[in-house]
């Protein structure tokens, strides 16, 4: 089956900063594709070459079949987009922007209303239909975001972050809706910071770094790239991380990652648990007492810091949270 979103080589410039450089990538019709990544990695810029807000200095893409240079009015006809932050008028209801937006996409008025009552009762906010949008929680106004996305209908959706800044309970409410969606038919590119989100929503993940692809797959196929097992030792006194890192070191196959907040080693290893018990021992001869300790197999997080060097920002932010 052909892809239904397909680029290659594209690359975007803003004087001496290289936004892309050179990225491929190609959707399955009603699938999802990650695309992971820092900030700074270009997830937005190829979000908006494809979308057609911008152009790419170089390459191709095509969207539903349509090149996105030459045909953006027909790019348009067929997708939806969601950005990093809701665009929503907050002096407007729920339902008066659900109308505003399919009246600008020329649906009659019947038709319009129509498709924002069944929106809002998609995306639970009947009860709110009626109140201005300035009252909304973050969660709602990103679910009326992604409805407004959906007014016409269309069989492919761009998500650029749709869930930062959001709760937990929120972000895992737009995760039921995303699901719905595509099990519906609808095609979807989705980039996000967030590991947890990429592995529970994406049927692939492309992960990118300074504008270009340094890793591709399953969730499942990015993890046993790096293969092994992974030793989690939480240090007692921060004091003695140091001397931790170094009496650790002669069971590592591999760099040690060490998150001075949490006070917690994480040491790619290669022998289960007899080399965990042997670390504990080597730890107890040292004096170096721990408070957690664990075994397990590599994460996506680990991938994506083995990769670039440093962890996304979910699990910075995080880790800042619990040093506080």
């Amino acid at each position: 089956m052909a892809p239904i979103i397909e680029a290659h080589g594209l690359v975007k410039r803003y004087k001496e900063i290289v936004a892309l450089d050179g990225l491929d990538l190609a959707v399955e019709p009603g699938t999802i594709l990650s695309v992971l990544g820092p900030n700074g990695a270009g997830k937005t810029t190829a979000v908006s070459i494809l979308t057609t807000l911008i152009k790419a200095d170089e390459g191709t893409a095509t969207v539903a079949g349509f090149d996105v240079r030459e045909h953006p009015d027909e790019v348009k006809k067929n997708i939806g987009l969601s950005g990093q932050y809701a665009a929503v008028d907050e002096q407007l209801t729920g339902f008066e922007n659900l109308r505003m937006v399919g009246r600008l996409y020329r649906m009659g008025k019947p038709a319009a209303v129509r498709r924002s009552r069944e929106l809002l009762e998609q995306f639970d906010l009947t009860d709110a239909a009626d109140r201005p949008v300035k009252g909304y929680s973050g969660g709602m106004r990103r679910r009326l975001d992604l409805a407004g996305a959906l007014i016409a209908e269309p069989p492919i959706l761009f998500l650029d972050e749709p869930t930062t800044g959001l709760d937990p309970r929120s972000r895992a409410d737009l995760w039921i809706a995303i699901k719905g969606l595509v099990a519906g038919g609808t095609t979807l590119l989705l980039t996000t910071q967030y590991m947890e989100e990429a592995e529970h929503l994406a049927d692939d993940i492309m992960v990118i770094d300074h504008g270009r692809e340094i890793a591709h797959g399953t969730a499942d196929e990015l993890k046993n790239m790096l293969g092994g097992e992974r030793v989690v030792v939480t240090v007692a006194d921060p004091d003695h991380i140091a001397r931790a890192t170094e009496v650790l070191a002669q069971f590592a196959v591999g760099e040690q990652h060490v998150d001075d907040h949490t006070r917690e080693l994480t040491v790619p290893i290669s022998g289960g648990a007899p080399v965990l018990t042997a670390a504990l021992r080597a730890l107890d001869t040292a004096g170096i007492a721990v408070t957690d300790v664990g075994l397990r197999r590599p994460t996506l997080d680990d991938v994506f810091l083995t990769l670039t060097g440093h962890r996304t920002e979910e699990t910075e932010i995080a880790s800042v949270e619990v040093g506080e």
